[in-house]
């Protein structure tokens, strides 16, 4: 069953110039991006920094309005939801920052970061509340005693577990989890990835987990769609990728993934040149500045996401 459905997706960043701040061009950071969410499932979203996944989560969430698409949550299009239904659409769907210091108010006691979504969207007494704010601290493996610090009492990961408290404390359907794990020490990241997915499992939640980290969604996802330069390149379980990577740039980050011993040798995937500038993008394929299986058609025409095997996509000429 389909939770969330994204289809066309567009949101472009107009750049000005000149005394009277014309719009001179556009960063197209999510360009004609289409894909279901399953319900229970984690999609991971792969990418290098500033290929726009982090973009396409807030979009996805209304963070941030979209240039043009649609967004389907349980087959309603939210982009037609005023002020008060997407008010009470805020309780089923929730997001997780990267930077745990910076996206909880360090003014404010453990109880109180918590307690405002209880407060803002439940009628609760102050009793109710406080034993909701207990036992979201235990689900993810905190106490009572920590309800009454600061932010900057706590390590790294403790702070991204109250920002997980804090997500799922209205019971939502639907995280985005942006690179929740990049910020914290190994070791930490591994309780937290756990934690997550028994969450996952307790809660019945849909992921939506964006991460440059390979081996990191491939601990959590089922499946996987890989972006670059605003553009979905790839969509696949976790299986089918890992083993079968057909687009040039999925095999180049798969290249990439550090080894743990180092007497192995990898087959590097050879990338020509830099990232070409979200502004001024090249014609045809995105990647076709950077591939080595390039062809002439593949600088005239952009390729469209197409299935080669069962529920795997990819936008590839090579395989057009």
């Amino acid at each position: 069953m389909t939770l969330i459905r994204i289809e066309n997706l567009k949101k472009y960043f107009p750049v000005r110039a000149g005394l009277l701040s014309r719009n001179i061009n556009y960063v197209k950071a999510v360009d004609d991006v289409s894909f279901p969410i399953m319900k229970g499932e984690t999609f991971g979203l792969v990418g290098e920094s500033g290929c726009g996944k982090t973009t396409l989560g807030r979009t996805i969430l209304r963070l941030i309005p979209p240039t043009s698409g649609k967004i389907f949550f349980e087959e309603r299009n939210i982009l037609d939801f005023g002020d008060e239904r997407l008010r009470k659409l805020r309780r089923e769907m929730q997001i997780v920052f990267q930077d745990p210091y910076w996206s909880l108010n360090p003014r404010m006691i453990v109880k109180d970061i918590i307690g405002e979504p209880l407060e803002t969207h439940l009628t609760l007494s102050r009793k109710e509340q406080e034993e909701r704010i207990i036992e979201l601290l235990r689900i993810v493996g905190l106490n009572e005693d920590h309800m009454m610090r600061y932010p900057h009492e706590f390590s790294g990961g403790q702070r991204q577990r109250i920002c997980i408290a804090r997500a799922i404390a209205l019971n939502p359907k639907f995280l985005v989890l942006d690179e929740p794990t990049s910020a914290l020490d190994v070791s930490v990241q591994a309780q937290i990835l756990n934690l997550l997915r028994n969450l996952q499992k307790r809660l019945k939640l849909t992921y939506l987990f964006i991460s440059h980290d390979l081996s990191v969604v491939q601990h959590l996802g089922n499946r996987i769609g890989v972006m670059y330069l605003g553009k979905m390149v790839e969509i696949g379980s976790c299986e089918e990728i890992f083993s079968n990577p057909l687009h040039p740039y999925t095999k180049a980050l798969f290249a990439a993934i550090p080894l743990p011993d180092p007497e192995l040798r990898k087959e590097l995937v050879p990338l020509k040149g830099d990232i070409p500038s979200p502004i001024n993008l090249p014609k045809g394929c995105r990647f076709h500045t950077r591939c080595s299986e390039a062809t002439e058609v593949c600088s005239k025409e952009e390729p469209k996401l197409r299935e080669i095997n069962k529920e795997h996509y990819v936008a590839c000429h090579l395989f057009s």
